[in-house]
């Protein structure tokens, strides 16, 4: 099996289009702007939207917008094609100066350090939206959100279907629902085609679920097992998943939930991770029940299965540790079920 050695291969790995994404780009009308492009997942959603558009034959623009405060993040993105523009959400006048496009794909948010600053993190999940929302009523919009605005359940339910009735805890997921409800306002006010793709839980090998069960079997750390289990996909699926999610956009807004099929006991993977890095495992926390699990069904009959299993992730992950990849430094919280982030 091959792994990417480096992030250079990663990011290439994460950003090769599908023949189902390609396909989709043949027929999509207009250009394409990412909101919030310079996070984890948007650089290599851009990158994967310009190399489907290449791979159709089109003529289409890929534009990413951030504040970019990250340099480097900018200049990959220019570098891969995609035309940037700095904007900070918040700002209403700035937004109103963004270029229309048929296509949005709205990833902006704040979640971690929402502890001492709810004021800053509703700011940013519900205020930008509504300037958004606003200013590009007559576009596709697909709004990034969370399985956060379900209720926790237990492994034995499947997951929360887009059925159940969402029941947040804590601001950063009341705040999330927050921001679907505007975004939902803006489609019954302005007839805006709109879909919320509630994601849970993306990874690459520099973050995610799995990244940080490895990281404390690497480190010869307990594992926290009280979240007992999880649900992931990995992260060019789901941008592909997200990038054809604006076909199925709609009025009033539909909901789709973003996830792989697997519900993953946490004591199963950190067991692996101890074979596969040659550690011993020992744990911390008393193990529950309670978790944010999606039941994806519904976009699989609309996508299919995601194309990265789950076995290969865990092997790939493993081979990062090994080969001294590097982290990004985000935990996911995985483990917190009180909605402090």
């Amino acid at each position: 099996m091959d792994y990417p050695l480096n992030e250079e291969m990663l990011d290439g790995l994460l950003s090769e289009p599908d023949f189902e994404l390609i396909e989709m780009m043949k027929r999509l009308p207009g250009d394409i702007m990412i909101l919030g492009i310079n996070g984890k997942m948007g650089l290599t959603l851009g990158r994967r939207a310009v190399n489907a558009i290449k791979a159709a034959g089109c003529a289409k623009q890929v534009i990413g917008v951030s504040r970019f405060s990250d340099a480097e993040g900018r200049r990959k993105l220019e570098e891969w094609g995609i035309k940037t523009i700095s904007c900070d959400l918040l700002d209403r006048n700035a937004v109103r100066e963004l270029p229309q496009v048929p296509n949005v794909i709205f990833m902006a948010g704040r979640k971690f350090g929402t502890g001492g600053a709810e004021d800053l993190t509703w700011a940013m999940n519900v205020l930008a939206p509504a300037h958004v929302g606003e200013h590009f009523k007559d576009s596709r919009i697909v709004v990034f959100s969370t399985g956060c605005v379900y209720p926790l359940v237990g492994a034995g339910t499947g997951g929360c279907t887009e059925c159940v009735v969402p029941d947040p805890v804590g601001d950063y997921s009341q705040s999330c629902l927050g921001r679907e409800r505007i975004f939902s306002y803006c489609s019954r006010t302005y007839g805006t085609k709109v879909l919320l793709f509630r994601l849970n839980y993306a990874i690459d090998l520099r973050y995610g679920v799995l990244h940080d069960i490895a990281s404390k079997v690497w480190n010869n750390q307990p594992v926290d097992n009280s979240v007992g289990h999880f649900n992931v996909i990995w992260q060019g699926d789901a941008n592909s998943f997200a990038l054809r999610s604006l076909e199925q956009a709609a009025s009033p807004a539909v909901a789709l939930n973003i996830t792989g099929p697997e519900t993953i006991p946490v004591e199963y993977i950190a067991e692996i991770f101890g074979r596969l890095l040659d550690r011993s495992v020992t744990y911390v926390g008393t193990p529950g029940d309670k978790c944010y699990l999606n039941n994806a069904s519904k976009s699989f009959s609309l996508f299919g299965y995601p194309r990265m299993p789950l076995e290969k992730m865990i092997e790939m992950q493993a081979e990062w540790f090994k080969n001294g990849g590097r982290s990004l430094g985000k935990p996911t919280h995985f483990e917190v079920n009180n909605g402090k982030f």
